[in-house]
């Protein structure tokens, strides 16, 4: 199937898509903010630059678009249906170029916690989950 737009429009409307301060990340932090957590953004320093950082727990959260970092079984993780040949290799490096940086992060000590943009749809569900994320303790002993 043909693109609807022309490629010089789809480029400039792709251009236009942010990679940091995402309104799925602008929800997040301000429910992490609410909840009485400080962070850093989008350390240089870790693999992936994570979206929040906190360094004293050595935690990590990444708020990743469904489409662009393919969330499996998510209907807004379809398939473009023009420049297929184009997109499933894009979409594929994101999700290993993902894959690959929290294995690194893990490595280097760090937990990790990634918040889907269709999870934000149930913000009490999701606020939860990031509380027993940052409040469970390093040490599994206790």
């Amino acid at each position: 199937m043909a693109d609807s737009v022309d490629r010089e429009t789809r480029s400039r409307i792709m251009g236009k898509v942010r990679h940091k301060d995402t309104k799925p990340e602008m929800v997040v932090r301000r429910l992490v903010h609410g909840a009485g957590y400080r962070y850093r953004l989008h350390d240089k320093r870790l693999p992936g630059k994570p979206d929040l950082v906190f360094k004293g727990r050595k935690k990590v959260i990444f708020v990743h678009g469904c489409f662009w970092h393919r969330h499996e079984g998510c209907a807004l993780a379809r398939l473009p249906k023009s420049r297929e040949e184009f997109w499933i290799p894009k979409l594929e490096a994101n999700k290993q170029r993902d894959r690959r940086n929290e294995d690194r992060l893990r490595e280097m000590g760090w937990e990790v916690l990634v918040v889907w943009e269709c999870e934000l749809s149930e913000i009490d569900v999701i606020l939860e989950k990031i509380n027993e994320f940052l409040q469970k303790s390093r040490d599994t002993s206790e």
